[in-house]
């Protein structure tokens, strides 16, 4: 469980594929702190840590995961955002994030403004009944705030620390980035299909 509020960034540094797999060495100023068998949030994606040298760590995408993120849009020298589990004697800064990405959007727009920075997104239509305006997300493992909804759509905005602090300072027209939904919206709204 995390809370979207990014510890660190890291950087892809090797890549290779077994099978259907895909494994990637990844490099940051946390990796010498993580342990093995770690759960760690990288872009939103709860993976495993496999092994450590140094500053780098080791983690494996499996089909699954590959299928519904952007890790298959990850090259060497990709910046990612990184986050450890969350401390159950700590504070919730951010939202309940499990790290477990339901979809990818597409960034159609961004803006800078004075002071701040604003990004357009659009995602399958499929998922629309589970934002809402001014409701959390989960965006490249980031806990944000959503506004200006659309059927398969939303804009958000970003601060200065939080632009200076993750991969948004990064982010591109045409970009993927992973989605997690909130997660009670995602209850809420399995319930209700129950209820019809």
């Amino acid at each position: 469980m995390f809370t979207g509020i990014i510890e660190t960034t890291g950087v892809i540094k090797d890549i290779f594929s077994l099978g259907t797999n895909k494994t990637f060495w990844i490099e940051s100023s946390l990796s010498n702190q993580f342990t093995i068998d770690q759960s760690i949030a990288h872009n939103g994606v709860c993976l495993t840590v496999e092994e450590i040298k140094n500053n780098l760590h080791r983690v494996t995408a499996i089909e699954e995961t590959l299928s519904k993120t952007n890790l298959n849009s990850w090259k060497i020298n990709t910046v990612i955002n990184l986050e450890r589990c969350m401390q159950m004697n700590g504070r919730l800064d951010g939202h309940i994030v499990q790290g477990h990405v339901d979809t990818v959007a597409t960034c159609i727009e961004t803006i800078c403004k004075t002071g701040s920075w604003e990004y357009q997104f659009e995602f399958d239509k499929q998922f629309s009944a589970l934002i809402i305006e001014k409701g959390s997300i989960s965006l490249n493992g980031i806990s944000l705030t959503i506004f200006n909804i659309k059927e398969n759509g939303f804009t958000l905005a970003v601060i200065p620390y939080t632009y200076e602090h993750t991969n948004m300072q990064c982010l591109q027209k045409g970009d993927l980035i992973n989605l997690e939904f909130d997660m009670i919206g995602k209850y809420v709204n399995r319930i209700s299909q129950f209820k019809k």
